[in-house]
């Protein structure tokens, strides 16, 4: 096996609370299924793995952070800092402004969370205008770069097709370029 040196991607973790990028303290929400007092703190230079059986909480812990848990569902305690900024205190306009520029998501199953009726070009386009302050001819440039790095195979084209005309891997690597588009501090 042939590995590779990621000493200068990941640099060594340290202790020092101005390196906590992301903490979440005794996170209750009420969903199905709901999760109860879930608690970690990611640093700079850490990979967190969120492991478990179906159903237990593993996508809903994600999605709270986001604060994307649907009306059915309720925070009902805890804490959630990215850095120094409390994202359960701020208003929708203020969590729109974090999510996608800050703190991203790969999300699990791509062919739900693309839009069908929006090309794969106006979907990658969209973090960058929204974001990043691109113009849109810009935007669509750096959307085909983005899809190059993430291994796409004709990216010009894919651009002007529909989330339905690509494979599942496809689409997987179309929501990765998406959630690296605008280099958040978290992914």
């Amino acid at each position: 096996m042939v590995g590779r040196d990621l000493t200068n991607r990941f640099p060594p973790k340290t202790n020092k609370p101005e390196d906590v990028i992301l903490e979440v303290k005794n996170l209750t929400a009420t969903y199905q299924p709901s999760i109860k007092d879930v608690s970690f703190a990611l640093r700079k230079g850490e990979i967190l793995g969120i492991v478990g059986e179906s159903g237990c909480g593993k996508s809903v812990s994600s999605m709270s952070i986001l604060r994307l848990l649907g009306t059915n569902a309720k925070i009902s305690q805890g804490s959630i800092k990215l850095g120094d900024k409390e994202l359960l205190s701020l208003s929708e306009d203020e969590m729109c402004k974090i999510r996608g520029n800050e703190i991203a998501m790969i999300f699990q199953d791509p062919m739900t969370a693309l839009n069908p009726i929006m090309t794969i070009g106006d979907q990658l386009i969209e973090p960058l205008v929204i974001h990043q302050g691109y113009k849109k001819k810009d935007a669509w440039k750096e959307a085909i770069e983005n899809k190059k790095k993430v291994g796409i195979a004709a990216p010009e084209k894919r651009m002007k097709e529909y989330p339905h005309q690509l494979s599942g891997g496809m689409r997987q690597r179309i929501m990765i370029a998406m959630a690296v588009s605008c280099a958040p501090k978290l992914l």
